[in-house]
Order: structure tokens, then C-alpha cells, then sequence
């Protein structure tokens, strides 16, 4: 017979106010108010891994949603799941805009496209510390026809 003592210890769920943070997180960019970051992230926030150029902290994730969504004014994450336990959380989103504009050297299609977004967040008192992330940069290549797929399968 095993006593409470013996009993092991229960997960802790997300919170509230945790999850909150979260869609405020992705929220900045739909919203076009990247300062809602220094609401949700601690002012050492790390982004991992930092873009080309980006200045570290909050300050580097604004400027970058500032440029993006002034060229891509109809920019949006869609978070289709947000799971996790207290203090660490997994983010399923996809990142959509019209592609009316070059974008890395893709020429501009007209098309909306949906790039897949997968992200890990570490939250300390219902803040953010650190953020690890995927886009997938790749599937723009593929969704607006810049690299076409021909031959799979072998010779």
C-alpha cells in the first residue's frame, strides 16, 4: 500500500493568464501592435533562433513585425492549438498574408498563403522568457509555385 507521500507529484496545467499571454503573444501581429510584447515577455526575452540581423529581446521581434505587417498589412497567426503544462507551452499555428509583394527573392503571386508555425514557449509569473520556433519558409516556395516539384518518387 503506498501512502500520499509516496504518490507522485501532479502536472500543473497551463493557466489562465498563461494561455492569455500566449494569444496576446500572437495577437501583436494580427493587431499590427507589436508593442503588446513588453506586456507578455520579460524584457530578456529570447527568441531562438534569432533571424538575420535581429537585435535580441523584444525590441528584435517588434522591428520585425513592424516591417512585416507594413508590407504584409493583412498578416495573421492562426493558432490551431496551444498545449502544454504550467510554465512551458507548444504552440500549433500556421502564419498567413497575401503575397502581393517580393518576399526573399519570391516574386510577388497575389496569393494567400499559409506557412506552418510551430513554436515552444518557457513562461515564468505569466510572462515569456523564451520562444523557440519553425516556419516553414520552405512550404512559400512550394505555395507559390517558386520551386516546382517534378520527378519525386525516384528515376
Amino acid at each position: 500500500m503506498t501512502t500520499e507521500k509516496e504518490q507522485p507529484e501532479m502536472v500543473k496545467a497551463l493557466t489562465a493568464s498563461e494561455t492569455e499571454a500566449i494569444k496576446m503573444f500572437y495577437s501583436a501581429w494580427k493587431k499590427q501592435q507589436p508593442e503588446l510584447l513588453d506586456t507578455v515577455c520579460t524584457p530578456d526575452w529570447k527568441d531562438i533562433p534569432l533571424g538575420p540581423g535581429q537585435a535580441d529581446g523584444p525590441k528584435g521581434l517588434k522591428d520585425i513585425i513592424r516591417g512585416f505587417t507594413a508590407t504584409f498589412p493583412d498578416v495573421e497567426i492562426i493558432i490551431h492549438e496551444i498545449y502544454g503544462t504550467h510554465e512551458r507551452a507548444g504552440v500549433r499555428a500556421a502564419f498567413a498574408f497575401t503575397h502581393d509583394k517580393e518576399l526573399m527573392g519570391i516574386p510577388a503571386t497575389g496569393k494567400r498563403v499559409e506557412l506552418a508555425l510551430h513554436e515552444f514557449h518557457h513562461l515564468k509569473d505569466g510572462k515569456l522568457t523564451h520562444t523557440w520556433h519553425l516556419e516553414d519558409w520552405f512550404g512559400l516556395l512550394l505555395k507559390t509555385g517558386t520551386w516546382a516539384v517534378s520527378g519525386l518518387g525516384g528515376n
